[in-house]
């Protein structure tokens, strides 16, 4: 069993003005609300601490300090102090007037790093030309005789100038180094940068190795809970159920209403799936509302009921191409995605009534006018919201804390990926003899275990398809530059 921690590890988080070090503690303790981030120079003006915590005690304890605006002035005033080592120079800066005055930022970050640190994680924009004052912050940081890991930031711009960085930190010593995007973390980058940070801590590394194993433990236990939030919320739609009686049917515009309102239903569940599912991952409910997500917006208010995408839906469920084509009265039905029964006779869709042609369609439809309607979601809507959640729970995973655009989302999955949507669906099917699953369904008289067994299933299903391409190594589109 792992030792208890007793004390977390110090480590002040340093760097010039505008690096991304808020940004970078944001997503490795996942406080979307920690500090401030925002475009503009200066933005953190003290020295703040943040704890990592390991099953609910403080692992390792950051301090987010200001930026360091006047490094080559502060280098030339401390080479003229006195004292035989380089940090007896720094304290004497730190007990001086100047650190009162001219130098008061840089002050805050020196006296967190000698005084409050086991070490110190340098975060550098690699956007950035390497100019004489990060040179100068870099020998600086270095005479405090604290270790200095360098952490790679924005390494995936395209401006970004990471062979430059990497020269200049060999140059001064400073081997161990770790790349990691702020704003979209590489897979297991979080994981690595504690590992890297065990080469530079030999006393800590124990401590170090039980976070890196918990984090591992976490994040297999989110991907966990995100996949049966999705699975609920799939649930919900697949056992959704709507009754119009005959007379309300037969009127065009009630019957359009009715659609409407299904499709409103239908939304509800999307955008409540989407608000859990940003809580398992620590973002805030506006952080990727559905109105934040262009492209899935347009999916869920079009595509999921639009008549093409539909068609290649069914395609993928071996459906053939009648999924969404309809005639006569039912027209609007069949393209709203929607299936058509009595109320005693469930699982009837209109691509199937179609198969039979014009005239058997219409029979069926005339002699159902006489009672009540059912109408359900058809199984290629089922299909269409299961691929767009788990592209969410994908992008989810490796969406850092600090960002502040619109997440974009790959348009198209591998080929490969639609075997597994099938045996979602499939899995999917129970749901559809129990209405009752519904939440804020009237309940039924369905047991819970029988729910939770589809749960279960459906969500095993998505973990499947989250193991596969493209998700794993694909970044979504992030199109900001968050601090």
């Amino acid at each position: 069993m792992p030792e208890p921690i007793t004390a977390p590890i110090r480590v002040a988080v340093v760097g010039h003005t505008n690096a991304g070090k808020t940004s970078l503690l944001r997503t490795l303790t996942r406080q979307v609300d920690f500090g401030e981030v925002a475009d503009r120079p200066g933005t953190t003006r003290h020295a703040e601490a943040i704890d990592l915590k390991v099953e609910g005690v403080a692992a390792v304890r950051f301090t987010d300090t200001p930026g360091l605006e006047d490094s080559v002035a502060l280098q030339e005033y401390l080479s003229r102090l006195p004292g035989e080592s380089r940090p007896e120079r720094v304290r004497a800066f730190l007990q001086g007037p100047e650190a009162r005055e001219s130098f008061e930022q840089e002050a805050k970050v020196l006296r967190a790093l000698l005084e409050q640190a086991d070490a110190a994680m340098l975060v550098i924009d690699t956007r950035e030309p390497v100019l004489p004052k990060y040179r100068a912050e870099i020998e600086i940081l270095t005479w405090c005789a604290k270790p200095v890991m360098p952490v790679l930031n924005f390494v995936r711009a395209p401006n970004s100038r990471r062979e430059e960085w990497q020269k200049v930190l060999l140059e001064s010593n400073l081997h161990a180094q770790v790349e990691f995007d702020a704003v979209a973390p590489f897979v297991g980058a979080e994981r690595r940068l504690y590992g890297d940070l065990a080469t530079l801590l030999h006393g800590k590394r124990q401590q170090l190795s039980e976070i890196v194993e918990y984090l591992a433990r976490e994040s297999a236990d989110r991907r966990r809970a995100a996949c049966r939030v999705a699975a609920s919320g799939l649930v919900d739609v697949a056992a959704l159920r709507r009754q119009i009686s005959a007379e309300d049917f037969s009127i065009e515009l009630r019957r359009t209403e009715f659609v409407r309102a299904l499709h409103e239903d239908v939304g509800a569940h999307a955008r409540r799936t989407v608000d859990e599912l940003l809580q398992v991952f620590a973002f805030r409910r506006g952080d990727a509302e559905v109105a934040r997500l262009p492209q899935m917006a347009a999916r869920w208010e079009d595509d999921l009921f639009n008549s093409e995408t539909l068609r290649e839906a069914g395609k993928k469920l071996g459906l053939g191409a009648m999924i969404g084509a309809g005639v006569g009265a039912v027209a609007d039905v069949a393209l709203a995605g929607l299936s058509l029964g009595a109320a005693t006779t469930l699982g009837a869709t209109i691509g199937g009534a179609l198969s039979g042609g014009w005239k058997p369609l219409w029979r069926k439809l005339e002699n159902r006018l006489n009672g009540v309607q059912e109408l359900t979601v058809e199984d290629p809507v089922l299909l269409l919201l299961a691929d767009h959640l788990v592209q969410l729970v994908g992008a989810l995973e490796q969406r850092g804390h600090a960002a502040m655009d619109k997440l974009r989302l790959p348009s198209h999955r591998a080929d490969g990926a639609n075997n597994a949507l099938r045996e979602v669906i499939n899995a999917l099917q129970p749901a559809r003899g129990h209405p009752g699953w519904e939440r804020g369904a009237k309940p039924g008289r369905e047991t819970d275990n029988d729910r939770k067994e589809t749960l279960q299933a459906v969500a095993s299903h998505l973990e499947i398809l989250l193991s596969k391409p493209p998700l794993e190594g694909k970044v979504p589109e992030l199109s900001s530059t968050p601090l």
